[in-house]
């Protein structure tokens, strides 16, 4: 296999070896699950996912199936990466189900559904020769050499999930086998089906004709007379056992061999089957026999209207395979996401007080002195403003049966992704822009915890005005956005060069602007970013269509680094699960309690189309607000 990403290896079960349970699992048993990919468990625990130590790659090798094994980052799992390490346990086992092994319990077929780290397998000489390989560098990612399990003696723990279907005793280990390999169904004749040869051959010795005999003389079109009268029979058979009325009927199927003459039909009966098969407009006798004479009870019936072959052929149909295992999302562009969730400044306090002291007027300027007159002490406004941490979460919660009925994947780490990098989304989201919902609303995101930058007040945020005409085009616009946020640059005083978060249609609008030769003024976004004097542009889907005072929201600049965002300790982003035993369902929750807000004096700008009614631009200074 190579070098692989995998903790260890080791071989998951044996050829030939005889199991505690006294089943004997034979060459290729396992073959189908070549290649595939199953949970890797403490223990064989199933009573809830965070005993999924990591998963296994199972390969069917020439004496058995051989596992590589990768330990998650949970904390059983790293536990028990530390015991292997230790050599404290050395030990795999097997779940295994859908069986099928002779009565002398050689298992020939089945599907491995997990293999278990164990304390101690059924097979005592069982042991791992390099449990963990370290790198120089102290990482554990890769293995470079394996670490197998030799089970050298005679048994394996083998968990079997399933009561196995049973092959004949009649056949022997060795023909099963050979027919196992090359892929042959193995089909026995019945005990009753034995029996009725048995008394056909006696019949026949006594030169006596069975129903059989005289069906073969009959041809198709009488045949097809009499499976019609069976039908009708069998009906009205039916229709008498639910009337609880007593009756003689047809009893057993026509073509069996019987020998009691009160089991044949009289001529008076078959002329009545013959009337009621009329009265009903049979066309096809045959079909006729097979509708009326099978207790379709508790089965789905084709109802297609074909008039040859099957009446619904899609029934045969083979069922439809996902090409995708877990679902993928449906979901916006999160690039954005990380750039905010990297970008922002974090501390470890979650309530935050920032103090401020205002030396721009004259008043706080230095002065000169004359001699004679009197000195004067300088005057200075002093501001503050305090930030308190709140709430956001995801809860989620699943059927315990929906958990194990679902085995092409792990839903439950599934979810837990999907609530994982939503509540990301959810906080950069209100960082930025807010999230959007009604200030009543109950789910709202607390507007004073977490201060949208777009929305914070003119110390923190300068509101950049472009002013267009009324119906001006998107290139017009583009042209006096770049013009608007130059001119107002000034205005910024943030840490080192800011970044533009902006709309994807924004930005087409000022990447496909021209000069006068039709010319692209802006051939990459690393022009234009150079061109309004910011670092990069990063487009934020939430922002399509958001409207900040009544005016469309073009974007934000920002060097997020002068935005805090803090937690206290606990109050990070933490995951729960929990168990409903009165309703069995797993609940899952992740929540954080944070704070976040901009700490520095004019470190943003917020930039607005402000479309005025039957008005030219107006002049550079109308172009901010604060």
């Amino acid at each position: 296999m190579g070098a692989k990403t995998y903790d260890f290896s080791g071989w998951a079960t044996k050829n030939d070896l005889k199991c505690s349970d006294g089943r004997t699992i034979r060459k290729n048993a396992f073959k189908d699950d070549n290649g595939k990919t199953v949970p890797l468990v403490w223990n064989h625990d199933h009573s809830g996912p965070d005993n999924i130590l990591g998963h296994a790659v199972l390969e069917n090798r020439e004496d058995g199936v051989y596992a590589y094994c990768s330990f998650n980052e949970t904390e059983k799992a790293q536990t028990a990466k530390e015991l292997l390490r230790h050599h404290d346990i050395g030990s795999l086992s097997i779940h295994a189900n859908q069986l099928k092994q002779t009565k002398n319990k050689d298992v020939l077929h089945g599907v491995i559904r997990e293999v278990s780290l164990v304390l101690a397998g059924a097979n005592p000489g069982a042991q791992i020769d390099f449990p963990i390989i370290q790198h120089s560098d102290g990482s554990f990612d890769t293995v470079e050499d394996e670490a197998i399990i030799y089970p050298f003696i005679e048994e394996l723990s083998l968990e079997h999930g399933e009561v196995p279907s049973f092959y004949s005793e009649e056949e022997s280990v060795e023909e099963i086998a050979e027919e196992t390999e090359e892929e042959i169904e193995h089909a026995e004749e019945s005990e009753k089906d034995k029996e009725d040869k048995k008394v056909a051959e006696e019949n026949k010795t006594n030169n006596e004709e069975t129903i059989g005999d005289v069906m073969d003389t009959l041809t198709d079109k009488q045949k097809d007379a009499v499976a019609a009268v069976l039908a009708i029979a069998l009906e009205e058979n039916e229709n008498n056992k639910r009337n609880n009325e007593e009756d003689e009927t047809v009893k057993h199927n026509a073509f069996e061999n019987e020998n009691e003459q009160d089991e044949y039909l009289t001529h008076a009966e078959v002329e009545e089957l013959f009337a009621g098969a009329k009265r009903e407009k049979v066309t096809s006798l045959k079909d006729y026999m097979l509708e009326h004479s099978i207790d379709t009870t508790g089965m789905e019936v084709a109802t297609g209207d074909q008039t040859y072959g099957f009446n619904d052929v899609s029934m045969l149909f083979p069922e439809a395979k996902s090409l995708n295992n877990p679902p993928e999302w449906i979901m916006r562009d999160t690039g954005w996401v990380g750039v905010v969730m990297n970008g922002v400044h974090k501390t470890p306090f979650s309530r935050i007080k920032s103090i401020y002291a205002d030396i721009t007027p004259d008043e706080a300027r230095a002065k000169g002195y004359m001699k004679g007159n009197e000195k004067r002490e300088q005057v200075f406004t002093t501001l503050k403003r305090s930030t308190a941490p709140c709430t956001i979460y995801k809860k989620q919660k699943l059927d315990r049966d929906d958990i194990i009925d679902i085995t092409d994947f792990d839903v439950v780490r599934w979810i837990r992704t999907e609530m994982d990098f939503m509540l990301d989304e959810e906080i950069a989201r209100a960082i930025l822009i807010g999230d959007g919902r009604a200030s009543d609303a109950d789910d709202k995101i607390n507007e004073e915890s977490i201060r949208p930058i777009a929305k914070d007040v003119p110390l923190f945020n300068v509101t950049v005005n472009v002013n267009v005409p009324n119906g001006a085009t998107g290139q017009e616009k583009a042209d006096a956005i770049i013009d608007s946020v130059l001119r107002a640059r000034k205005e910024y005083k943030g840490s080192g060069n800011p970044t533009l978060f902006t709309t994807e249609d924004w930005l087409t609008e000022m990447l496909l602007l021209k000069d006068g030769i039709g010319h692209r003024l802006y051939k990459t976004e690393a022009e234009l970013a150079t061109a309004l004097r910011v670092s990069k542009i990063v487009t934020v889907e939430v922002m399509e269509g958001q409207n900040i005072d009544s005016k469309p929201l073009v974007g934000i600049v920002v060097n997020l680094s002068d935005y805090n965002v803090g937690a206290d300790k606990g109050g990070e982003k933490n995951l729960f699960d929990d168990f409903d035993i009165d309703y069995n369902q797993y609940k899952y929750l992740i929540e954080t309690r944070r704070s976040g807000a901009l700490v520095k004096p004019r470190s943003a700008m917020t930039i607005l189309i402000n479309e005025a009614v039957g008005s030219d631009s107006n002049s550079d200074n109308e172009n901010t607000e604060g």
